[in-house]
């Protein structure tokens, strides 16, 4: 896309102060966009991706509850968007065990009262909604694609799941350019350390530094689609300035189990990961997706999408910035 094309567009993305929105919003700015985003309070939010990533000053923030109907209807008014990205909500899988009904509120509820608000503001808003792998449950040795069956397994997917269903009723029932990517696992530094990936991470750098001894862990035999988050938010957009609205899979087509992700983690210092790793079943999840794979033909060949960041190549990226900000 030529410079300058989207000098003034002006796109709105709820929840930029986590990994993906840090990413999108640079994405965004360098297309040109005028970037809006929200935080439920945006004087108080560090907004530590976006100051990571050297753009805090150039995103406007403002203060939003997505949960609020009243508060989401009154910031669209205000802004008046073209785009608004909704990458708000409880992200942790395993934290929606223990809440699930803030999960539910802050995934579910919060999609629906963006929704309504674009169908009463203004329908012509293009509409982007973070789906999730989680909703596909295990699928057991089959390639997961765009309209194979949901069966999840978490408070967290059954409240992704409602989302994902909201937006295909109001693109179909009111013609809305509402479209949902359904990204299987994608990390980076920005990631918080309550995330597995970033756990591994953290602890495998400070026990090459002798800060630390030991990685607890639960459940190593899982298997996940790995990629990296800066890939994947270049195809929120493109699904965004696709002719018409669709939902795809994003991920990288390659699975590999926890166990792959630590071994590389500890062989990035010569270290072996048997002489570390301590297995906890208390950190173990009540219900669990022991296989995830994924098929992203249709982002391929309809978006021109295709990750090159696999898991090994993450795994150093992660790595090496860990390195970068504690060195």
């Amino acid at each position: 896309m030529k410079k300058g094309t989207n000098i003034n567009k002006k796109a709105l993305i709820i929840g930029v102060s986590g990994q993906d929105g840090a990413y999108l919003a640079k994405l965004l700015l360098k297309n040109n966009y005028r970037v809006w985003g929200t935080s439920r309070d945006a004087q108080l939010s560090q907004f530590f991706g976006l100051e990571q990533l050297n753009i805090k000053d150039k995103v406007k923030k403002i203060s939003m509850n997505p949960s609020d109907f009243y508060s989401v209807i009154k910031v669209i008014k205000k802004i008046k968007p073209d785009e608004i990205y909704n990458l708000s909500g409880q992200s942790s899988v395993g934290l929606s065990f223990e809440q699930p009904v803030e999960t539910f509120n802050s995934i579910s509820v919060s999609n629906l009262n963006i929704l309504e608000s674009i169908r009463h503001v203004n329908p012509k808003i293009k509409f982007y909604n973070a789906s999730s792998s989680e909703m596909f449950g295990d699928t057991k040795g089959s390639p997961a694609k765009e309209n194979s069956p949901f069966k999840p397994k978490s408070p967290y997917a059954v409240a992704k799941a409602a989302a994902h269903w909201q937006v295909s009723s109001y693109r179909d029932g009111y013609g809305l350019f509402a479209c949902s990517g359904i990204l299987f696992n994608h990390e980076s530094i920005l990631r918080p350390s309550r995330f597995v990936t970033m756990k591994i991470i953290d602890s495998v750098c400070k026990i090459a530094s002798g800060s630390a001894k030991k990685l607890t862990l639960g459940n190593i035999d899982i298997k996940r689609d790995w990629g990296h988050a800066e890939e994947y938010v270049d195809a929120m957009w493109k699904m965004m300035q696709a002719k018409n609205p669709d939902d795809y899979i994003i991920a990288t087509g390659k699975t590999y189990s926890l166990m792959d992700f630590i071994k590389k983690s500890f062989s990035y210092f010569n270290l072996e990961w048997e002489k570390y790793v301590v297995l906890d079943d208390s950190l173990k999840r009540p219900s669990d997706i022991s296989l995830s794979l994924a098929d992203p033909t249709k982002a391929a060949k309809q978006l021109n999408w295709k990750a090159k960041i696999d898991m090994n190549d993450l795994v150093e990226l992660m790595i090496k910035g860990k390195l970068n900000e504690s060195g």
